[in-house]
């Protein structure tokens, strides 16, 4: 070794590595925290199970087996959960508290940050998916589609969780803290209950075609299309789509990063 030179090389690991750690420190971040852990986890569970119990006692009108309509929207139920929800209101108090700004001077570039985060975002989902089907199989769920199916499903969660985890980056990087905190909490709220994400959206009568063009509804349509009909549904998709890059264009433009 030549005088002057250092082994290991000073300098930046690559890209690829630096958002590959940032994920996984996410992602322990995230499965450590216990209201997040009930948000992804536990409400989507209880969902579950309480909507197929009132469906076999006849509290709830569907068309088809209560399991096999239910377990569709409570998957998109789980994306929204992490993907909107615990997205905004982590990264919200991570910008209160400086981490945002210190870690936006690092060697990772700020859309590595945020790369990180989607990654994150993504390991969590595979995480609710081993948790949600082997109960909603219990329940009796019997998934239509074969192959065709599961890749539509797969096809909704990835282009759900960028529509809704853009529109959580954009909430916690304008909001403050507290108010990103309600506000996140208060829209997972809403779309729970009336926007067409657990329930098919003719279960909202005359409102149900106002409330396709929301993100909530379009995922847990295009997941109902995958799991029950085994298709791929184009529209539904393309609101996704719709949805992440207008969401995208507002990070890029309105996030804020102290």
């Amino acid at each position: 070794m030549s005088a002057g030179t250092f082994a290991p090389a000073p300098g930046a690991a690559p890209l690829a590595r630096q958002v590959r750690a940032q994920a996984l420190m996410e992602t322990r971040l995230m499965l450590r925290n216990g209201e997040q852990l009930l948000v992804a986890l536990v409400i989507p569970v209880m969902a579950l199970v309480g909507g197929v119990v009132a469906g076999r006692r006849g509290g709830i009108e569907l068309d088809g087996r209560a399991v096999d309509v239910l377990t569709p929207g409570v998957l998109a139920l789980a994306v929204m959960s992490t993907a909107f929800t615990s997205l905004a209101i982590a990264t919200g108090f991570e910008r209160r508290y400086g981490l945002i700004k210190r870690l936006g001077a690092s060697p990772l570039p700020r859309y590595g940050l945020l790369l990180g985060k989607l990654g994150a975002i993504l390991v969590v989902h595979v995480v609710q998916g081993v948790v949600l089907v082997p109960v909603a199989l219990a329940l009796g769920w019997r998934p239509g589609g074969g192959v065709v199916g599961v890749l539509a499903a797969v096809l909704a969660v990835l282009v759900g969780a960028a529509a809704f985890a853009s529109l959580g980056l954009l909430m916690a990087g304008t909001l403050r803290a507290e108010a990103t905190l309600a506000a996140a909490n208060l829209v997972y709220l809403l779309l729970l209950v009336g926007g067409a994400v657990v329930l098919p959206r003719a279960s909202y009568g005359a409102a149900g075609d106002l409330l396709a063009v929301l993100p909530s509804a379009a995922l847990g349509d295009a997941m109902r299309a995958a799991l029950i009909d085994g298709r791929v549904a184009v529209v539904p998709l393309l609101i996704l789509v719709a949805w992440a890059v207008a969401g995208a264009a507002a990070v890029s433009r309105f996030f804020r990063w102290e």
